[in-house]
């Protein structure tokens, strides 16, 4: 009985990095502009995070913020991406309610074009 609660206990415990995040609605990056990118975006209430598989190619000037069903709102401004690989939070800006949002951008300033986008749930 022991050996069979040691072994389910081990299981959840590999599992729970799949889990990584799931507090908030979850959305798969995808490419844009050319750009290659992956990983997983995650809104939860004032923060937005990208989860430490996210991965972005060498690209321009690239700005975390929000958009609603294809348009980026650059009013939704986070700051600049702290890295092209691997976890980093983001502050909503104050006066901004995620709720309203469906996507999670990574745009460049530059080009004024995305980057990648993740359609959250």
């Amino acid at each position: 009985m022991h050996r069979r609660h040691f072994i389910v206990t081990g299981l959840s415990l590999i599992a729970a990095p799949a889990f990584a995040g799931g507090h908030g609605r979850l959305g798969k990056f995808e490419g844009r502009s050319t750009h290659t990118s992956s990983g997983t975006a995650e809104i939860a209430g004032d923060m937005v995070q990208l989860l430490d598989d996210f991965v972005l190619d060498n690209a321009p000037d690239p700005v975390v913020g929000l958009g609603k069903d294809g348009t980026y709102d650059p009013n939704t401004f986070m700051g600049e991406l702290a890295a092209m690989r691997g976890a980093s939070t983001y502050k909503v800006p104050a006066g901004i309610n995620s709720a309203d949002y469906n996507e999670v951008y990574v745009w460049c300033r530059a080009a004024n074009v995305p980057l990648s986008v993740a359609r959250v749930n």
